[in-house]
């Protein structure tokens, strides 16, 4: 969506696309106070509706808090343009970074570099989560606490980036290890948060 576009016309774009991930993770999804649901979003949009419009909307963004080596951040990327957009990949100040997926490999899961991007098609969304796509970051400089905000940077096929703030939390997910090529535990159960 151009960035010129004045606040009325992005506000019921923003307000249709957050009642329908509403809509849609409420109708697959676990409440908040079962042990087996991902930490709950914050209450404060990645993009404030007032905001002029990057090239995806970031929604409900965080990262799993870690003290030393690799951990990962998630979010939900939307695409209200009439195009595909392909991320192609990410940065931050934090760690070096890859676009990660889990694939089934001789019979097992694993984690490994997403070959191609990760492709948000036209007046969609992608679930950036821990058991399939993520970020990956490789190795950390320093330890990401709960509550610590990273900065990140994605950068597209065509050539535009579009940078993201993403707060740390607590998660004990399904006891994933983030070694790539290591085998993953069965991710098909709903991860659960850090008390």
């Amino acid at each position: 969506m151009p960035s010129n576009v004045t606040g009325r016309r992005l506000r019921p774009a923003v307000l249709l696309t957050t009642v329908l991930l509403t809509a849609a993770v409420t109708g697959c999804g676990s409440s908040g106070d079962s042990p087996t649901a991902a930490p709950s979003p914050s209450a404060t949009p990645a993009v404030s509706a007032d905001a002029p419009a990057g090239v995806l909307g970031i929604r409900d963004p965080w990262v799993k808090a870690a003290d030393k080596g690799m951990t990962a951040a998630f979010a939900t990327l939307v695409n209200d343009s009439e195009a595909d957009v392909t991320l192609t990949s990410v940065t931050s100040e934090v760690s070096p970074m890859e676009l990660h997926e889990m694939a089934m490999k001789d019979g097992e899961m694993v984690m490994q570099a997403k070959q191609g991007g990760i492709i948000v098609k036209a007046k969609s969304s992608h679930v950036l989560e821990p058991g399939g796509d993520h970020l990956m970051l490789l190795d950390l400089q320093q330890p990401v606490k709960a509550g610590d905000e990273l900065a990140f940077t994605l950068a597209f096929a065509d050539g535009r980036t579009q940078s993201f703030t993403a707060v740390a939390k607590p998660f004990t997910g399904a006891q994933e290890s983030y070694d790539p090529g290591h085998s993953m535990p069965d991710m098909s159960m709903s991860p659960s948060p850090a008390s």
